[in-house]
């Protein structure tokens, strides 16, 4: 009897069920135990809706080999979700259930909206730049989905408390919301509140509101924004940051018109070369802005150094681009 026909067969079996290098690679990053700087990087994505792995590289400060591999450990695991939609635009990736769990995180999974892509790339951006001192020592870098969340708490707390019911976190409720009341109520009898894009809380409590400003709202709904920040006690400053001539134009005379000249400040976005090639919109990145003058002067936010901008860190092959550029005092929180 010929055993060499059996044998062939069965080498040519085992070829075929055993994984590819690519697979093994896979296998090999999802069994690996989460560090700490997965947890890190996990609880990066989970206050955004997505980020780029230009994001992520630049929040660890590593290669992008380095980035990649740690990604695709994550996404493996099913912790992080990849996807690639959009034609000539980098893929993303976004937060899923197992990963929030992963790092106790009461937030919600995130739900993106598309025609919100490059602002939500550029709120990355710049939550990178606060959390680096970028805008001053803000003790607190908070985002809209942050924010959002803590006020629902807060806010069926105080149902509760109104029906007799347990009312909850007694401390937080001491506490301002978030949202800033725009006056009459919602869907549902719910006061109607405005989030900004970022929320920067500094030692003595002071506000720094910053809104990413890509296109126009229209004139009622920007000045009952306004009008918001200008009636909401806790917060020191509003700083806008827009490309757009026009829109900046826009909402100075709104401001101006509101008698808020002085709370709101409105900045041209500035961007290095080389923050053009790292994944995002160029208009996404490298804000320079300075505090509004009476604020300044009270004391709640204080000028810096005009050789240090407020600029969004873009990456390198091994950590982030200086700024790009050096002439303009930047928002910073007073220390």
């Amino acid at each position: 009897m010929n055993n060499a026909a059996p044998e062939a067969l069965k080498d040519m079996t085992d070829r075929a069920s055993s994984p590819t290098p690519r697979a093994r690679a896979r296998h090999d990053a999802g069994s690996r135990l989460v560090t700490a700087r997965d947890r890190e990087l996990l609880a990066f994505v989970a206050e955004h809706r997505f980020v780029l792995a230009a994001h992520a590289q630049t929040l660890l400060g590593v290669g992008e080999r380095v980035t990649s591999r740690r990604l695709g450990g994550l996404t493996a695991r099913g912790l992080l979700e990849h996807t690639r939609m959009l034609h000539a635009q980098p893929a993303w990736y976004r937060i899923t259930r197992a990963g929030l769990a992963m790092i106790d995180s009461d937030l919600p999974p995130p739900r993106i909206d598309l025609r919100s892509y490059e602002h939500d790339i550029g709120v990355a951006w710049l939550w990178l730049a606060a959390s680096r001192g970028g805008f001053g020592n803000a003790e607190r870098v908070v985002s809209e989905r942050e924010m959002r969340s803590r006020d629902a708490v807060r806010l069926a707390a105080d149902r509760a408390a109104a029906r007799g019911e347990a009312r909850g976190d007694i401390e937080a409720a001491r506490e301002p919301l978030f949202g800033v009341r725009l006056g009459g109520f919602g869907p549902g009898g719910l006061i109607r509140l405005h989030y900004p894009d970022l929320l920067l809380i500094g030692p003595r409590h002071d506000r720094l509101a910053i809104e990413l400003e890509l296109s126009s709202k229209g004139q009622r709904r920007r000045e009952t924004i306004l009008a918001g920040y200008g009636t909401e006690p806790s917060v020191a400053a509003v700083l806008y940051l827009a490309d757009s001539l026009t829109i900046r134009r826009a909402v100075q005379s709104s401001a101006a018109r509101l008698g808020l000249a002085g709370l709101v400040r409105v900045e041209q976005l500035r961007t290095s070369r080389k923050a053009r090639s790292a994944g995002a919109p160029e208009r996404a990145r490298h804000p320079v802005a300075r505090a509004p003058e009476h604020v300044r002067q009270r004391g709640a936010i204080g000028p810096a150094s005009a050789r240090h901008p407020a600029a969004i860190a873009t990456p390198r092959a091994h950590g982030p681009a200086p700024p790009a550029h050096d002439r303009t005092s930047r928002v910073v929180l007073a220390r």
